[in-house]
């Protein structure tokens, strides 16, 4: 059994067949085939693979949402959380580069293209950010 305490834990197994998000945890156990893990990072188990990552503060993901919004010149009552896909906003390459500089001068960071490119999401991109403010501290 582990216990884990936090805002939010996200889980999905290593073949992206199921996901999971955890929001104001409690004790929480985490099994396979009754045998309890938990996982911080990336570490093999046995038959599966769990990655556990603390997500972005929600008023990072929220203002990602309001430059997304702004780069995308998206209509007022159109839904952004951090789950939607840059591509599912219809944002072709040139918006994602355009957004990204925008995150860049918004919150005062170097996006490198390498991790610029692994960017799908707005939850990605908050992830990233919370992570480049960090070191830059």
């Amino acid at each position: 059994m582990a216990a884990s305490t936090g805002s939010l834990i996200s889980m999905q197994s290593r073949h992206g067949m199921a996901t999971s998000r955890i929001c104001s945890l409690k004790p929480v156990s985490l099994s396979n085939q009754g045998r309890s893990y938990l996982s911080f990072g990336l570490r093999s188990m046995p038959a599966r693979s769990l990655r556990v990552s603390c997500a972005a503060k929600p008023e990072t993901v929220e203002k990602v949402c309001e430059i997304v919004k702004k780069q995308l010149a998206l209509a007022d009552g159109t839904p952004v959380t951090g789950e939607s896909k840059f591509t599912a906003l219809g944002a072709d390459s040139l918006d994602t580069v355009e957004i990204v500089m925008g995150l860049e001068e918004a919150f005062g960071i170097s996006v490198e293209e390498e991790s610029a490119q692994s960017i799908a999401t707005v939850q990605d991109a908050a992830d990233l950010i919370e992570k480049l403010v960090e070191k830059k501290d």
